[in-house]
């Protein structure tokens, strides 16, 4: 039996695990002791990760449509009608015909190759990372305010805080690595402020729950600021010497009002305030928040980074900004260029001279002008115009509407690159299986920054490649004449055209559980927070916010707000989740309760309406009605109405399938609640 030292790909933690593997196959997983991040705890997902590589419905063989039905054919075929198709369609319409989507969970070797498959050879930079629940990720507000698109400090750097802000996400459930180290921190007598419209396990335990109105999440944190400029809390030194807008941004937070706020996000006055001076008078705090925050609109996330540098934390143990990632590689697919406007290492593709840099590079003219995003790509409401997708890993019939599947049937051709057979690879043209998780080495860049590598414990299935050799090996029967013999080599074209990952290859990473960007030259051993050797001149920048018009009150005929989850309840969905037969035991209990989905409802809002748990209810807004079934629970907010992200069905019955497919899930919905 063999034990492989490798990296859980389940989520965005990046929790070092080792396979035990014996005959070429997965036989189990266990935690490494001494990974920084996770110390030797797993969760769930991360002790039945081998399951998936043994799902016996895997696709071991290209499939190709033909007369309406996809059949197995030879991998030659198969490439060869991919090569055929996408150059008679980039002849026929243009390079911007053909857009290219893969998924947070693919490497960054696949990733990185990708998108200079589209870029550099196709000619366009209609290349994005993906729909879904975790597609919200904040990095323009991260760049425009910090100069750096990603956490500013390691996972370990919570042991030092003395003070952690968790807002809108449920780590015990989402990210329960995290949690663990949060509750211990807690244990030890840090103090701990929670912010959710849901009361969830770590907000049990809160020092400070502020469970506040959907949508809002500025209002709130306009008024924790307005305290801390009115207590003397504000860190003027910091602000004076590394902060830019400092003016603009104290003259819009006098307009806050403390009481305003309370009445606006339905939280005691007393709360907002304590909360706030637990926060600024700490002397190293730090702020958890899930990427998928901006679905509170994209001031939420810049009144939690103002908070940061009101108070002078950041640049500091202890002290931060954690972008949690709960998808395994989304930060580094960022990383790699996945972007419709930005080259690798977030260069934008307008820059005249970072442009240059990347056709030197890749021996090939880039197009200047930015391509379209997945929303735009893969829905009926985006620009269209596109004949072509190649989706890479992303199912995005699954993570994103009905909407999506009508766009593919539509396209003249669709390529999918998958281990499995799912909702999008059966609207495709062509799929190509995969290695799965323990088939191939590759790395991944986690939450913490922290690149890795996943080890290669077993070989792939006899035919079957990584995702990247396939991206390879089309690009050279195209004529790239493209030399990669492994994927370090790979890595190795990443580290000169990623400046933070210079001196991140395979040798490197082999050692210490990976390294931590800025991994550069003169940092080899990484960086475990950005600013560790002291913040230099006025990098950050505040950004005022004026104080926001009050959510709107509800009405008699319409009283509760509807809240739609854009991260909760959705693992039992994720497609590797439903290839472990234990994962898919312990993520769908939930359904056999509620087999045809739920909402939640406030147990005293039920009791009111005489609801009982498991029973239909119909939900009336203006422009039309939905039926589903009523979970009845203390968790959620009296007054409000707790939407599953996947339960997409109320959306297009509330809207119809066009509204449902146009409306932000950020505006606050109004509806009055009736039993069936």
């Amino acid at each position: 039996m063999s034990h492989t030292l490798t990296t859980c790909t389940f989520c965005g933690v990046g929790c070092g695990i080792y396979l035990e593997s014996a005959g070429n196959v997965l036989t189990g997983a266990y935690p490494s002791m001494t990974h920084p991040t996770n110390q030797g705890r797993i969760c769930v997902r991360g002790w039945h990760v081998n399951e998936v590589a043994s799902a016996p419905d895997r696709l071991l063989h290209p499939m190709l449509r033909k007369n309406g039905d996809l059949r197995e054919v030879s991998w030659d075929e198969a490439l060869g009608y991919v090569g055929d198709r996408l150059r008679q369609i980039q002849g026929k319409a243009g390079p911007n015909a053909i857009g290219f989507v893969n998924s947070p969970r693919g490497s960054n070797e696949e990733s990185y190759l990708l998108q200079k498959f589209a870029r550099a050879f196709i000619g366009t930079n209609n290349v994005d990372h993906g729909l879904g629940a975790y597609r919200h990720n904040s990095i323009d507000v991260l760049l425009a305010m910090l100069g750096v698109p990603a956490s500013t400090n390691s996972v370990g750097e919570l042991d030092a805080s003395e003070t952690i802000i968790v807002n809108g996400v449920d780590l015990g459930l989402q990210l329960p690595t995290i949690g663990g180290r949060v509750m211990r921190a807690k244990l030890k007598g840090r103090k701990l402020i929670v912010i959710d419209p849901r009361r969830h396990r770590l907000a049990e335990h809160a020092d400070h729950f502020l469970q506040l109105r959907p949508g809002s999440d500025a209002a709130l944190y306009g008024a924790m600021a307005k305290v801390i400029v009115d207590r003397g809390l504000l860190d003027a030194r910091f602000l004076k010497a590394h902060c830019r807008n400092v003016d603009a941004f104290l003259e819009t937070v006098h307009a806050y009002d403390v009481l305003w706020a309370a009445d606006a996000c339905g939280i005691p006055s007393e709360l907002i305030e304590e909360a706030a001076q637990t926060y600024g008078r700490a002397r190293s705090a730090a702020i958890l928040f899930s990427t998928g925050v901006e679905a509170s609109g994209v001031e939420a996330v810049q009144a939690l980074i103002n908070l940061a540098l009101l108070t002078g934390n950041i640049g500091k143990a202890g002290a931060g900004v954690f972008a949690l990632t709960e998808h395994n590689n989304l930060q580094g697919v960022c990383d790699m260029g996945m972007l419709p406007n930005r080259f690798p290492g977030y260069v934008p593709v307008t820059d005249n001279a970072g442009r240059r840099r990347f056709e030197v590079l890749w021996g090939a003219p880039l197009s200047a002008k930015p391509g379209q995003g997945a929303e735009e790509l893969l829905t009926r409401t985006g620009k269209g115009a596109v004949r072509a997708l190649w989706l890479c890993r992303h199912d995005p019939v699954m993570a994103a509407s009905a909407d999506a599947a009508a766009v593919l049937r539509q396209l003249d051709l669709v390529i999918v690159q998958h281990p499995f057979l799912t909702e999008t690879a059966k609207h495709a043209h062509v799929v190509l299986p995969v290695a799965a998780f323990g088939e191939e080495q590759v790395t991944y860049t986690n939450t913490e920054r922290r690149i890795q590598l996943v080890g290669k414990a077993v070989d792939p299935p006899p035919g079957l490649a990584p995702a990247w050799r396939q991206i390879v090996d089309l690009a050279n029967r195209l004529g790239a004449g493209w030399d990669y013999a492994s994927s370090a080599e790979v890595m190795r074209e990443i580290g000169r055209a990623v400046p933070a990952y210079g001196a991140a290859g395979y040798d490197n990473l082999v050692r210490d559980y990976g390294r931590q960007w800025p991994c550069t030259t003169d940092k080899p051993l990484g960086t475990r927070f950005v600013y560790e050797e002291g913040v230099v001149g006025r990098p950050f920048c505040l950004t005022p916010i004026p104080r926001p018009s009050r959510p709107p009150c509800a009405s008699l005929d319409f009283p509760f707000t509807l809240s739609f989850g854009h991260s909760l309840y959705y693992w039992h969905q994720n497609v590797l989740v439903r290839h472990s037969e234990t994962l898919k035991r312990e993520y769908q209990i939930l359904l056999l309760d509620y087999p045809d989905g739920f909402v939640d409802i406030n147990t005293e809002d039920a009791r009111k309406h005489e609801i009982r748990d498991g029973a239909k209810v119909r939900l009336v807004g203006v422009t039309g009605t939905a039926v589903t079934t009523a979970r009845v629970t203390p968790e959620v907010k009296s007054g409000m109405i707790f939407v599953p992200f996947f339960l997409r069905e109320v959306r297009e019955q509330l809207w119809g399938e066009a509204g449902a497919a146009t409306r932000s899930s950020r505006l606050p919905v109004c509806v009055r609640l009736e039993r069936v």
